[in-house]
């Protein structure tokens, strides 16, 4: 089968029956493929019982670690996949449902005699994935134009996408510690974190503790923009006797 999962994958896991030694299961982005949770696979601890952590009919998230491309088998791991790559894959999940159904509507407004499944297949291989498609559009309705679909069905798509889409806020943020020993450390703090910037927010933890956040509609803007702010409250609280540490927020 040449439509396998690639090594380090991480994809959707329907558990469908349960052993002492693992789990059988299928996944639905590859057409039900099964694949196999070994027990080994499931905690970072031993296991004494595998169904006190999966379940039949859970789904999961779950990271390919062994492809035989001969023997069409698979291996996937529960324990490899940390919290951040869970929570990236559910948000990536999530938006291809929701693109689904701005498909349909895109093509009931289209009026035109194409099937969903046809349609669906057209944009995901121009964007890669169906989200992506409307995400362009919304961004800028020229990158829809090398689409081979009918002239109303493209701007149905534009129109959807419009109507649908958000523009994404990135948000980066970190834990400040500020301390100022002079006789108006208290005025040299405010000093040093009266940053007069819309985009960015700071909030009190607690003396001396201070989270700072950054929101941009782009990640490297946003991780450039707090770099250069911690840089500044820095080069403060090197002039004037203050301590400053900063760890970043996951």
């Amino acid at each position: 089968m040449d439509n396998l999962p690639e090594q380090d994958e991480l994809v959707i896991a329907i558990i469908k029956k349960i052993l002492p030694y693992g789990a059988f299961c299928i996944l639905p982005e590859y057409n039900n493929l099964e694949a196999f949770l070994h027990v080994s696979e499931v905690a970072p601890r031993w296991i004494k019982n595998i169904h006190e952590f999966i379940s039949e009919g859970q789904r999961l998230t779950v990271k390919i670690y062994h492809v035989d491309k001969q023997k069409n088998q698979v291996d996937v791991s529960l324990k490899r996949v940390n919290e951040e790559e869970k929570r990236k894959k559910q948000e990536q999940v999530s938006s291809e449902k929701r693109a689904e159904k701005l498909l349909e509507r895109a093509l009931s407004e289209s009026k035109i005699k194409l099937s969903y499944e046809d349609a669906k297949k057209l944009l995901t291989e121009h964007f890669g994935d169906l989200f992506s498609c409307f995400q362009s559009a919304f961004e800028d309705e020229k990158s829809i134009d090398g689409l081979d679909v009918p002239a109303s069905l493209k701007s149905a798509i534009v129109e959807t996408a419009k109507k649908n889409i958000k523009k994404a806020v990135m948000e980066v943020s970190g834990v400040l510690s500020l301390t100022c020993y002079s006789g108006d450390g208290v005025e040299k703090i405010k000093d040093a974190l009266s940053l007069n910037k819309k985009s960015i927010s700071i909030s009190y933890l607690g003396a001396p503790r201070y989270k700072i956040s950054i929101t941009s509609d782009n990640y490297k803007d946003a991780e450039k923009s707090l770099a250069t702010t911690i840089e500044h409250i820095k080069s403060f609280a090197q002039k004037n006797t203050c301590d400053l540490s900063f760890e970043r927020s996951e």
